[in-house]
């Protein structure tokens, strides 16, 4: 691993300020931004992407709606390193690579690119009457599902044969509405019955029926024609799972993490690469060992271009996954930070945080924490670190102030993490918030702020409406208006805040060889940085929620 920077990093969407990449670089010159932040985490929207607000990408080529090649230049002109993102698991259904297998089918380059369904278990289960395997159930008790139902989406190749892909993540299946006149075309019925035809087809798929649903009563000769039309027309989006078996997949890893490192990437953040080892027989998560073989295998192609990878992992402290990572040499995210200090602001309790700062640093685990993210607030990952019951206790405070909780498919009483913005989750408390700030900005590692974090944003229900079922993150994603943003920079918690990073980013106790030293009396924590004779001292008070930074920088 290259040197490990601990600078404060910015994370946003390319338009989370404004409406594109340009408004956050130049929000970033301003005078009260001036040495806050060491890097720049953009999330994948600035990408060609489609689906999940990001995670979906068609290819790594700017999305030319929000960024420009100046942007980024103009990024790293601030002194800013870049964090990006490499979808290591997926691709997009509108991936290249992905359309050629639409266009070609089984002779496409491309056509071991993808997981076909079938071909993976095949032997291995049992065909269903709509065309594809259920595993048995001692593989599917080894599985982790990430949504309802089987991971699959069944794709119409040009031979009419329906193929199921898997596809862990998001997908979205749009079928074309015939016209009037196409359906005379397909059926061979006078107009006036195309035009009964057209209108059982319309109120149909309007209502969210899938073709062979749509009852066609007296008209059921013409209906057969019109559904096979409607299957052999639909449109997809998607996450389709890439087969690491085929050597194309690697060349695609190779070439995207050098297009990474051409962007001037530092560090890139390996999502949800735990899911792309598959074997039967095995875990389609964290399968161990073939996880870290893939991320060893990786790092191989990453190191000759001086980029630091990030992998994402989120499982139960009581596992000890971040341990791994870190003993394998690599950074890891510190998601127990959130949900502990909503923890230990709320019991007045000190402890737990103390005990886990200690850790990181007996350790030595270069971690990158966070308050608030593009996601939610993880709380499945405390297991193990602090009692059921107080998870549980964590889960509905931060529910009874308006978040939202994603439950893991399938998974009882087991909560992946809670939507919310983290000031909201706090109560909307300044006190709390800037209590938050200070011990992240002391906590060991490097502090990644997101930006609606630094503006005090609060629960955006409208964005939740807007986006529709599976919206509950855009609680957390609300774009800011450029004026928005100038009237935040004028209250005391913006100010505060940008003090701190100024202070976290320009004082020279804040050094990977810095001594970190962590005290614990229940309700008061004492971390103190000392690099070479320079110290910076935060004491913070969570029954009184006060807090004291002391330095000789």
């Amino acid at each position: 691993m290259n040197k490990f920077d601990v600078s404060p990093m910015l994370n946003a969407y390319p338009d989370s300020i404004g409406d594109k990449l340009s408004d956050t670089v130049n929000m970033l010159a301003l005078p009260e931004f001036t040495g806050a932040f060491g890097s720049f985490y953009i999330l994948p929207s600035v990408f060609n992407t489609d689906l999940d607000r990001g995670f979906s990408v068609i290819d790594y080529n700017l999305n030319e709606q929000l960024a420009k090649k100046e942007d980024i230049e103009n990024i790293k002109k601030l002194g800013l390193n870049l964090k990006l993102d490499f979808i290591l698991n997926h691709a997009s259904v509108l991936s290249p690579q992905f359309q050629d297998l639409l266009k070609k089918g089984r002779n496409s380059v491309y056509a071991d690119f993808f997981i076909d369904w079938n071909k993976f278990w095949e032997n291995e289960g049992e065909m269903t009457a709509d065309g594809y395997i259920k595993p048995y159930d001692e593989h599917l008790k080894k599985m982790f599902f990430r949504k309802p139902g089987l991971p699959i989406l069944k794709i119409r190749m040009t031979d009419g044969e329906d193929v199921p892909y898997w596809n862990t993540f998001y997908q979205q299946v749009d079928y074309i509405r015939p016209t009037v006149q196409q359906i005379m075309k397909i059926t061979g019925v006078q107009y006036c019955t195309a035009k009964k035809l057209h209108e059982i087809v319309c109120t149909a798929l309007d209502e969210g029926k899938k073709p062979s649903e749509i009852d066609f009563a007296q008209l059921c000769e013409q209906g057969e024609k019109i559904r096979d039309w409607l299957e052999s027309n639909r449109e997809y989006l998607g996450q389709m799972d890439l087969n690491i078996n085929s050597e194309l997949v690697w060349d695609f890893y190779a070439d995207t993490l050098k297009r990474l490192a051409d962007y001037g990437a530092k560090t890139v953040r390996l999502d949800a690469f735990a899911y792309a080892p598959k074997a039967v027989g095995e875990p389609n998560f964290l399968n161990e060992p073939a996880t870290w073989d893939v991320l060893e295998k990786v790092n191989d192609i990453a190191t000759p271009l001086n980029l630091n990878l990030l992998p994402e992992i989120h499982a139960a402290y009581g596992e000890k996954i971040y341990l791994k990572i870190a003993q394998k040499g690599y950074m890891t995210y510190d998601f127990f930070l959130p949900g502990l200090l909503i923890h230990a602001i709320e019991k007045n309790d000190a402890t737990v945080i103390a005990k886990w700062a200690r850790e990181i640093v007996d350790n030595n685990i270069h971690t990158v924490n966070m308050l608030g993210c593009h996601d939610g607030i993880p709380l499945l990952d405390l297991k193990g670190l602090i009692p059921d019951d107080e998870i549980q206790s964590l889960i509905d405070t931060v529910v009874s102030r308006g978040g939202y909780v994603k439950n893991l498919d399938g998974q009882k009483n087991m909560y992946y993490q809670v939507n919310a913005t983290y000031f909201s989750a706090l109560g909307e408390d300044e006190r709390k918030m800037l209590l938050a700030r200070a011990v992240q900005l002391f906590m060991p590692g490097k502090p990644q702020i997101w930006y609606l974090d630094l503006f005090a944003g609060k629960n955006d229900y409208e964005a939740v409406k807007r986006a529709g079922a599976g919206g509950h993150k855009e609680i957390n994603r609300t774009n800011l208006s450029v004026q928005s943003v100038e009237d935040a920079l004028k209250t005391r918690i913006v100010q505060k805040q940008l003090e701190m990073l100024k202070f976290r980013k320009n004082c020279p106790a804040f050094s990977e060889n810095a001594k970190i030293s962590v005290e614990s009396d229940n309700q008061k924590l004492t971390i103190t940085w000392d690099n070479c004779g320079k110290t910076a001292t935060l004491t913070a008070d969570f029954s009184t929620f006060e807090y004291k930074i002391e330095t000789n920088c």
